[in-house]
C-alpha cells in the first residue's frame, strides 16, 4: 500500500467546493488548518494521516494504525480468502478494512504479524537494508547437530533464485528444536534452509520483529504497538 502525498491546494479542490484558483484567498484568510497550524502555502505536502480543517470542518483526520498479531495456525496472512480465515478476521477494530499486512506468514506458521494502514512504515521496516532480525522457533523431524550453525552462518545457495542467503545464527534449544534468526524474508526460506540437511521442518513459529515480541499475548490476540515500541522500531531503522 503506498502512503500517498498531493499539494494542499489539489486536496482542498478535490475534499470541498472550491477550486485550486481559490485556495490562496483561503490561505490568506487563514481558513486552513493542517495539523493543528494556520497552513502558509499551497505547496504544503498533505499526507494521508494530516489533519485538514476549513472553515472549522475537518475534511481528513486518520490516524496511523500499528497492530501486532499472534497467528494462529490455519489462518491465511491476507486480507481477504474465500477458503480460510484471515489475520484480519482475527482483529476487532473499526478502521481494520485500512490495514494491510508486513511480512506474511504461511497458512500453517504461527506467530507474530505486523498489521498497519502506513504505506512508508511498512516499506521502512521491509527493506533489507533495514536488517531487522526475525526470529523463529523450529522444530524439525531429525536432530539439529552443530554443522548447522556453521552452515547457516555461510550461507545456503539457493539455485532457483541464484542467490546466498545471508548470514543467519542458528541456535540449538534441544536435540529437534532451534531458534533461527534471519534479517531477509525468501519465500519459504526457513523450511529451504532445514530442507538442505534434508530434515522436515514440523512446526514453525516466529517469536520476534526486531525489538517486538508477542510476550503476554495468546495466539489469536491482537495488540496495538506501545510508544515505545514504535521508537524502538524508529531506532532500528534510523540506523
Amino acid at each position: 500500500m503506498k502512503s500517498t502525498t498531493c499539494r494542499l491546494d489539489r486536496f482542498i479542490s478535490q475534499n470541498s467546493t472550491f477550486k485550486l484558483s481559490d485556495v490562496r484567498l483561503l490561505l490568506a484568510q487563514k481558513r486552513i488548518l493542517v495539523d493543528g497550524q494556520v497552513a502558509q502555502s499551497i505547496q504544503h505536502r498533505v499526507t494521508q494521516f494530516s489533519r485538514v480543517v476549513l472553515d472549522n470542518q475537518c475534511l481528513q483526520d486518520h490516524q496511523p494504525l500499528y497492530l501486532l498479531l499472534n497467528k494462529p495456525q490455519g489462518v491465511v496472512s491476507a486480507t481477504k480468502d474465500l477458503k480460510h480465515r484471515t489475520v484480519l478476521d482475527l482483529i476487532e477494530h473499526p478502521h481494520k478494512d485500512e490495514l494491510h499486512i508486513v511480512g506474511r506468514l504461511d497458512l500453517n506458521t504461527t506467530g507474530l504479524v505486523l498489521l498497519t494502514n502506513d504505506g512508508a512504515w511498512s516499506r521502512t521496516i521491509s527493506l533489507p537494508e533495514t536488517r531487522l532480525a526475525k526470529t523463529y522457533e523450529v522444530t524439525l523431524s531429525k536432530p539439529v547437530t552443530a554443522e548447522y550453525i556453521q552452515v547457516f552462518q555461510q550461507g545456503i545457495y539457493f539455485a532457483y533464485e541464484g542467490i546466498t542467503t545471508q548470514p543467519a545464527d542458528l541456535e540449538i534449544v534441544s536435540e529437534y528444536h532451534a531458534r533461527l534468526s534471519l534479517v531477509e524474508g525468501k519465500y519459504h526460506q526457513v523450511k529451504r534452509m532445514f530442507g538442505f540437511f534434508q530434515n522436515e521442518v514440523l512446526a514453525l513459529h516466529r517469536v520476534s520483529v526486531g525489538p517486538l515480541n508477542l510476550a503476554g499475548l495468546e495466539l489469536g490476540q491482537s495488540r496495538a504497538l506501545t510508544v515505545d515500541e514504535l521508537a524502538a522500531i524508529e531506532a532500528y531503522t534510523s540506523l
